[in-house]
């Protein structure tokens, strides 16, 4: 059995790493249509439109190119790396809306970003 950690994890926006990354999450999800006739005893179900979003928070860097085209509304092809980024790893791979960024600081922390996307068009899910 493969075990990977964190450290492992990249992300690029438009082909460029976002660095700093704190936490990453890509999440895949399809439609149920409810396809269950009256005279049934079961509900049964198909698989309707598939959809997908996902969310980054990184250390905030006003100078990183993987952050600065992370602005909401805009559009950026995204490919989540979850086990690293060596040949044969897996990959997710979308385009995808900014939906919101939201930044962030405490008194004792770090300033952090977070970006959440909403998938636009099919995953393509291969290996780097």
């Amino acid at each position: 059995m493969a075990v990977h950690t964190a450290v492992e994890g990249t992300v690029t926006s438009g082909g460029t790493a976002i660095a700093s990354l704190r936490s990453i999450a890509f999440s895949t999800d399809a439609e149920m249509i409810d396809t269950t006739t009256i005279s049934s005893t079961s509900k049964t179900f198909a698989a309707g439109t598939l959809s997908s979003s996902g969310e980054v928070t990184c250390f905030w860097d006003e100078a990183d190119a993987g952050q600065l085209p992370l602005i909401e509304g805009a559009t950026v092809s995204l490919v989540f790396a979850f086990e690293g980024a060596t040949s044969g790893d897996y990959t997710y791979s979308v385009s995808g809306l900014v939906n919101s960024v939201s930044i962030s600081s405490s008194v004792d922390g770090m300033v952090e970003a977070t970006f959440s996307f909403q998938g636009s068009g099919a995953v393509t899910r291969g290996t780097v």
